[in-house]
This record gives C-alpha cells, structure tokens and sequence, in this order.
C-alpha cells in the first residue's frame, strides 16, 4: 500500500527555525487504507509491523506505529527478504524494535528533497517557466547527460588508419586476420594516408614469417548476482526495459505470484539492494541444481563469495530467485511477459554466478615481415563452464569465437591481401538508461530506490528525451543546468551530492545526526539562493525553440516544436498572429502493403509505438511489426521485422506469406 502519511503538497510544511520539524498529514487517496488499518487494530491483542526491509519501510512502519498509538520500545518490526514460507518464519522468529536512525535517515531524505524542492522550484518558475522541478539527484542527472551532449558537439575527430592483412598458414585454407602493431620496436601510430602508403610500400614482396606463439589456458568468472543498479542495466542492454518496467515487474515478482502447483509465493529475494551477500541455504540449493543437471564439473571448487561495494549498506542479499530450484520455465504459464522475461534474467544470473569458471585456450601469435610486426590473435573454448547459461550483455561480442589456423615459429606464411584502412576517432556515446544509472551509481550519486525515478521524473518534466535507447538533454534541459551550474553550482555538482549520500548513510548508522546533516546543508543553501534572487532581479532566461524546416503554409515561417500533455507538435512561432499548429509525422522505410503509400510511425494511447498508412482512413492497414527498407523476392511488397532484431522478416500482402530468419 506504500506510505500512509507524507508531507501536503500544498506548502512547505518544514519548519527551518524549529530544527527541520515536519508536519504530516494523511495522504489523499488512502482514508479507507487508515481506516480500515484503525478498524483491525482495535480487534488485536499483538500488531507486527511487516513493511518492506529498507528506509521507505522503516518509515512507513514508524508513520503506521505513530498513527495507531503503538509503543515504540515494542519488538513489533519484523523484516522478509524474501515471501517464501522460510523467508517469512525467519522474519517471524526475529521481532525487533523499529529502527529509528533508518527512519531519520529516510525523513532527513524527504525533507532535503523537499527543501531543494520547494525552495528552487519557484526560483526556475519566475526565471525560465512555471511547472518546472527540482531536486538533487535529479539535477544531476540532467547535468551528466547534458555535458555529455556537450562534449560530444565539441568532438574534433582525428584521423588514423590501420595496416590489416589476411594470411592463410602452410597446409591450411583457412583465412584469418592480423593488425601491424609495430615498426622497428616502435609502437605504430599512423596518421595520415601518406604514412600508410610508404608502409604499404615497404611490406611489398615482403616475406611473412611467424616470430612466436603464445598459448595459455585463462579463466573467465561468471559476473556476480544482480544488485538494482546492475539488475537495471541488464534489463535494459538485453530486454530493452526501462528503470520504471524493470523495477515493477521486479516488485511483483517480490511481492508474489499465484505459480501453478505451488500456490503464491514470492519468486525473488527484495530488489532494493547494494549487497552481493548470498545465504548458504540459497547456494547449496543452486549447487544442488546445477549438479544435478549440469554436472559435478560445473560447480566451483568452494562456493563463491562476491564482495561488495565499500559504501553498500549490506541490509539486504543480493537479488536471487527465492527457490533456486524453480526453473523459468516451470513459471511460464503463470507469469506476464514481462514479469518471465525478468525472472529469467535473474534466474539465469544467479545460477551462472554459482558455476565454474569458463577456460579458454587463447592464443597470440607475432608475425614478422622487413622489420614490421603484425599480431594475430583468437581463442577457442577448452570448458564452457558457466556460460552454457549466461553470458553478461558486456561480454557479448565475445560469442564470436574467433579461432585461428594451428601455427609455429619460422611458419611462412601467404599473404591473401594487405590494405590500409582510415579510420576516425568516435565522440564519447550518448547515454542509455543503463550506462546513465552505472554513472549514478560508480560517482555515489542516488541510491538504490532513487534511480528508476529519477529518470521518470527527467523525461516526465522534459528536461531529457529519449531517442531510441539513448538520452538527448532538450533546450529546456540545458538552460536549466546552465543556469543552476551558475548560481546552484553545488546542487548540480555530482561530488556534492554523492557526499550528501554518504551523510545519510551515517545517519541511517547512527554516526550522524540528522538535524544538524540539514543545518550543515541548509545555512549554505538559503544563503546561495539569496545570492541567486539578488543577481537574477528582473532578468528570465528564454528557452529557445526547436526550429524544423517544415514551413507554416499560412504564413511561410519555419514550424517550431512545442509540447502539450499529448506530447510533442508543430506550432507556427508567430503566435498569436498565426495560431496555426501541426502534428509531428514520422515517416518510416517501407511502404504499405495494401496500398502502397508510406508507412507513419504512430502511438497508441497506451504510448505504443506502431504503424499505420498514411492514407488512413482510406488504408486502414496497421502493424506492431517494423517496416524496413528491403522488399520481397516473392511480390515486391516491403518486408516487415518481427520480434525485433532476432525475430523474422515477414511480408504482410495478404496471400503472399514469405518470410524468413533474420541473420544474426
């Protein structure tokens, strides 16, 4: 049911000069939760706090404790890991008093946030526009993406190439690749096509003799078990989900599922967590597993222990499936589609992290040719180990076994082809939902529980837009950090904040006290804001308009781009002279299969993406499937993508029923 009582949105509702002292009230919306909550209370002879195992639940049990009159030296708090029949005897066995410093900690958060809140929010209204927000690790995280955006507008590519060649070794047809790494002992560094011609010149009628080979056995360990930051990233490099769709079907999977043949249970272990720790009980199960389907060589030799971070509160396991025994696909039938996919994921993870190590015989061979080195190298698979279950999205590429031809010292080689190859140095990549919550998470910015939200509420306020998988800050964005980066430079410095985290976290340890962590933060705060207020006196920021070439045809000015709570549309910038506006239509690849027209990229109100014929409602035609450029073999019609990258191309003429694999 969540919080019961929070601070009223209507006004501040801290009082600064009486040390920080919040007024809560009931939230709107949950009178018949109170209500009933107060109905049972009275008919029971023992209450026990069973909120979830964190701050936010600490609080929640605090506010529930306050709110039924309960004493607060009762050993009435009890905490599961995990809703399972273990999970909950455990918590049961274990009644303890609330933890007031985890509720300090959790009220010196909200009211921080609140202070920043509500004390900027009204600045940003009167300098730049109303409805704006802001907050503290929001902030920052519109600042990471923006100066992100900036370095890479700032990028000048430079130039290199690379010498490559392609040998076939004595007895062997086999083709394989090799790189000129060095000129006499000298690391190559070639920048220009000249340099690339006069060592394509030098090798000419050059002789290729293998130098040396070096073979060795390495070991690859299975990455460790999710905690929500990597749980998050994961989700989003091989499901595509976003924070928000990761961390609900997460809960849900927590909280419990009606499994065929079990009865409800809940499928994962809490997924708020920073903690790599794993229960013997919850090892011994997976070794048992994988012994028994996989086979004794594919456990370890001892069972695993990952460290975590210096700064993880270590409440918590990492993320785990509550059974290990209970395999995905004995959940199948009883889960959504999201709620499989992502049990699955941490399924296959927590086994994987259980398992032997993966050996690979790798090899690296130097070949020599007029006093130029060139380096091959590859490896095959000696013991698949833990990745006949798991791979890690990151070691994705090396899937690709890349095994090179038997080879010895003094080995002549043949030269299939030797080319010089430009290239340019890449700006940094945009970041994605996952690499921006792997910078929030490596720099101590946030916590567990902050990140999904943080990047709802940027994208939600428009200070962030997402362009496929990546995070593109908007003019609104950058004027905002422009602007705090001037006056507020603490509320956007990512040191700043991170120490701000690490305040709470000793408040949360009993080390600090939390009234003066928000003197310390407020004296300078209020002082800055004053200071802002001063120098911005009768000034406003304008936030500059997204200017299309798609010209207004009632008065012939460029169209600009505006937002409306429906999203995104073309508005004529001589408003309120000409109040013409426009919707925003994509054009995709491919054309419609009925009628031929082209195909629109359109949303559903549900905010899904799908397409439709740009001659409705003449061609009703629509599709969730993706148009692409290529055609037929069979009709000529456009081929559409189904099941995204690793699905089919299908044409969608009716009657025509071609389709086929997508090459991976």
């Amino acid at each position: 049911m969540g919080h019961i009582r929070d601070l009223p949105k209507s006004k501040l509702s801290v009082d600064v000069d009486d040390d920080f002292k919040p007024h809560y009230v009931d939230m709107k919306g949950k009178e018949d939760v109170i209500k009933e909550l107060k109905k049972r209370a009275k008919k029971c002879g023992k209450i026990y706090l069973a909120t979830d195992p964190d701050r936010e639940g600490e609080a929640i049990s605090w506010h529930i404790a306050q709110m039924l009159s309960l004493d607060m030296n009762d050993n009435n708090r009890i905490a599961f890991n995990e809703i399972t029949k273990t999970g909950v005897k455990n918590g049961m066995a274990d009644p303890h008093k609330i933890d007031v410093d985890l509720v300090n900690a959790q009220q010196a958060r909200r009211i921080l946030d609140r202070l920043v809140g509500y004390k900027l929010s009204p600045f940003l209204w009167k300098k730049v526009k109303r409805g704006l927000s802001a907050g503290r690790v929001q902030s920052v995280a519109v600042r990471l993406i923006v100066d992100r955006e900036n370095e890479i507008r700032s990028f000048v590519p430079k130039e290199y190439w690379s010498i490559d060649a392609k040998f076939t070794a004595p007895g062997s047809k086999k083709v394989f690749d090799a790189t000129l790494a060095s000129v006499d002992g000298k690391k190559l560094a070639v920048s220009e096509k000249a340099e690339a011609d006069d060592l394509l010149g030098r090798l000419e009628n050059a002789q290729y003799v293998v130098k040396s080979v070096k073979k060795r056995v390495t070991k690859k360990q299975p990455a460790p078990p999710f905690i929500t930051s990597t749980l998050q990233q994961e989700a989003s490099r091989k499901l595509g989900f976003t924070a928000k769709r990761t961390m609900k079907a997460a809960q849900e999977l927590y909280e419990g599922v009606n499994i065929e043949g079990i009865g409800a249970v809940g499928l994962i272990t809490y997924m708020r967590t920073d903690s790599l720790r794993i229960s013997d009980e919850a090892k011994a199960s997976a070794a048992q597993y994988i012994e028994m389907v996989y086979g004794k060589e594919y456990l370890p030799s001892s069972p695993r222990v990952f460290k975590s971070k210096s700064n993880a509160q270590d409440a918590h396991e990492a993320i785990r499936p509550s059974m290990p025994d209970l395999t995905p696909e004995r959940t199948k039938s009883s889960l959504s589609s999201d709620q499989y996919k992502l049990y699955k994921l941490i399924w296959e993870r927590f086994i994987a992290s259980q398992m032997a190590n993966a050996l690979l015989d790798t090899v690296s061979v130097d070949i020599e040719a007029k006093g130029c080195i060139f380096r091959a190298s590859g490896y095959s698979v000696k013991f698949d180990g833990f990745t006949v279950l798991y791979v890690e999205s990151s070691d994705a590429a090396d899937e690709s076994k890349k095994v090179l031809p038997p080879l010895a010292e003094n080995d002549i080689l043949k030269l299939k082809s030797l080319t010089g190859n430009q290239h340019f140095t890449q700006p940094p990549a945009r970041y994605t939902e996952a690499s921006l919550i792997k910078a929030l998470e490596e720099n101590g910015i946030g916590r567990p529980s902050t990140y999904a939200p943080t990047i709802t509420t940027i994208t939600t306020r428009r200070y962030v837009e997402h362009e496929g998988k990546q995070l593109v800050p908007t003019s609104l964005g950058e004027v905002i950090v422009d602007l705090m980066k001037e006056h507020f430079k603490s509320i956007v410095d990512a040191r700043f904040t991170a120490e701000m985290e690490d305040n709470l976290d000793k408040v949360e340890h009993g080390q600090k006290d939390w009234v003066s962590t928000l003197r310390e933060f407020y004296d300078d705060f209020a002082e800055t804001l004053g200071k802002a207020e001063e120098a911005m006196e009768g000034k406003r920021v304008k936030v500059p308009d997204e200017v299309t070439d798609v010209i207004c045809e009632q008065c012939g000015r460029n169209m600009v781009v505006k937002f409306s709570k429906y999203g995104k549309f073309l508005a004529c910038p001589g408003f309120p002279e000409c109040r013409n506006t426009k919707k925003i239509i994509t054009e995709s690849d491919g054309n419609c299969p009925i009628c031929g027209k082209k195909m629109l990229l359109k949303k559903s109100k549900k905010g899904r993406s799908f397409y439709g014929c740009e001659g409705y409602p003449d061609c009703s035609f629509m599709t969730w499937n993706v148009p692409t450029a290529e055609n037929c073999p069979q009709c000529g019609s456009s081929l559409f993508m189904k099941g995204g990258k690793s699905g089919r191309l299908i044409c969608e003429k009716p009657d025509c029923g071609y389709e086929r694999e997508l090459k991976k």
